[in-house]
């Protein structure tokens, strides 16, 4: 096994030498690391009796459970290639993906089973099977005779363990193609770097789908050693239940606010905890200030992609810095990011400018898609993710780095640059206003339009009339916004990433 990069016995080599502590603890079971180690074990046996050749794809679109996280780490360890579906995507979507990933496995819940089927028949998918949550189905009927003890696939640096597959909010989905050394790298670096300890207790409530529950969250747990408190998804009754017993708890911002959202939620809830990382989407810097304010707690936020895993975040140790609202904190080690303007050279600090990166974590590129990964790499090897930031500027320290938006979000109005992030933050500091998302519309005089969706606080009639006096006071003309649209809650992916291409569509002939 030495030398082996398989990215299973990267994280097995943290598991404690007592086998029969848990693990893992689910409000109905527990599974010990022996458990990790022999259920995941039974399920490569039976995918490599399969005969599938090396990097075979297996799809899973299946309901949170230990046995959906057994699937994957058994499928790293055959040495296939694991692609996790969002549970929410329908026919037309999975369809795209079977086609484009051609699967020899698709896993699903046994309620999608005749729609499965039938996309399986129609795209030359093999084989399929069920697993639902409580770990039944015919997954766990052909793991029944299989052999528990299996030995890891020895694998490469730069074979392939994932495609998650991007949200394709501009063209299709494309499927990033992520490599046993870009995990594991990224796990490790993340486990010093965050301080994770073998007695630390993790509060997963995140879906698995997705870089967050699936890479980030997980591999920190095993590769530290640490038990994982497992949910399907966030439960206030049930967080309030598992937080006295946990040490780090990672979710998106939505959770945070639903806790403060609760009166039970306190300091003596939080007793025992060690770290709150938020991450998939901008946390509001009041969610911040009232999270340090009732639980004594400053949450880390951090920044990462479904190409690069993780590449910044606010500092753990305090040593390093203090975390800052409102930043995604510093370059990981070993990971280097830069601010460039549309000319690629490097922006002062303080200066808004497309982000790049690179490192180890970074991508190979896309799934059959070799003009599109060129056209997403720079000529000296950075990969252009989209974003638009800037180091340091307002009190923040120059090697602190702070996201604004997506570059396709940027608004050109009448030839001027507008960053939404900067109007929803004037925005959101309004009496009354919850939250907020700037977009921009076609508009025949400045080419783009301002526009803003406003989400009031329960019980608060807002005047669009007054809100842009008071908006005048503090932002340039070009930055004002033409009309203000009052929803009751703005259009979010189930990361709780604000959906601005559904909004600029919505508002787009108004």
């Amino acid at each position: 096994m030495e030398g082996n990069a398989n990215l299973y016995a990267v994280l097995a080599a943290g598991f404690p030498s007592d086998r029969q502590k848990v693990a893992i603890e689910t409000p109905g079971q527990t599974y010990t690391w022996d458990d990790i180690e022999t259920l995941s074990g039974k399920l490569a046996s039976m995918l490599q009796a399969l005969e599938l050749p090396a990097g075979a794809r297996v799809a899973v679109q299946v309901q949170k459970s230990p046995m959906a996280l057994m699937l994957y780490l058994a499928t790293i360890r055959a040495g296939l290639v694991y692609l996790p579906l969002n549970t929410a995507y329908k026919a037309a979507e999975v369809e795209y993906f079977l086609t484009d990933a051609e699967p020899a496995m698709i896993v699903c819940d046994s309620q999608n089973l005749a729609w499965i089927t039938e996309l399986a028949r129609k795209t030359n998918t093999p084989h399929v099977h069920t697993l639902d949550a409580d770990g039944s189905g015919t997954l766990a009927e052909a793991m029944a005779g299989a052999d528990q003890v299996f030995h890891t696939v020895s694998s490469q640096p730069d074979d392939l363990a994932a495609i998650l597959y991007t949200s394709g909010t501009t063209g299709r989905s494309k499927g990033a193609m992520l490599t046993h050394a870009n995990l594991a790298s990224n796990a490790q670096v993340l486990n010093e770097f965050w301080g994770w300890r073998s007695d630390d207790v993790l509060l997963h409530m995140l879906p698995i789908f997705h870089v967050h529950g699936l890479f980030v969250a997980s591999h920190g747990a095993l590769l530290a050693g640490a038990k994982m408190i497992w949910l399907p998804k966030l439960d206030i009754d049930q967080a309030l239940q598992y937080l006295p017993g946990s040490t780090v708890m990672m979710g998106v911002p939505t959770y945070y606010v639903r806790l403060l959202a609760d009166a039970r939620f306190t300091r003596e809830t939080c007793r025992n905890m060690r770290l709150f990382i938020s991450g998939s989407a901008p946390l509001l810097s009041e969610t911040f200030n009232e999270f340090r304010q009732r639980t004594g707690h400053t949450i880390l936020e951090r920044y990462g992609m479904s190409e690069t895993i993780m590449l910044t975040s606010n500092p753990y140790d305090a040593e390093l810095g203090e975390r800052l609202g409102g930043t995604v904190g510093q370059p990981l080690p070993g990971v280097s990011v830069r601010v460039v303007d549309d000319e690629g050279r490097e922006t002062p600090v303080g200066t808004i400018g497309n982000v790049q990166v690179r490192g180890p974590n970074v991508f190979s590129g896309y799934w059959r898609m070799p003009e599109k990964t060129l056209e997403e790499f720079t000529d000296d090897g950075w990969f252009r993710t989209g974003d638009l930031g800037q180091f340091g500027g307002q009190g923040v320290p120059d090697h602190y780095l702070t996201i604004v938006g997506r570059s396709k979000d940027l608004i050109i109005s009448g030839g001027y640059n507008v960053y939404p992030k900067e109007i929803e933050e004037v925005i959101d500091a309004l009496p009354g206003v919850n939250e907020s998302a700037v977009i921009g519309v076609p508009d025949p005089d400045f080419g783009e339009a301002v526009v803003a969706v406003v989400v009031p606080k329960e019980g608060q009639e807002l005047d669009a009339d007054s809100m842009l006096t008071s908006l005048k006071e503090s932002l340039a003309n070009f930055k004002i916004p033409k009309r203000i649209h009052f929803v009751p809650e703005l259009v979010r992916n189930t990361m709780g990433k604000v959906q601005k291409n559904a909004l600029r569509d919505q508002y787009k002939n108004l």
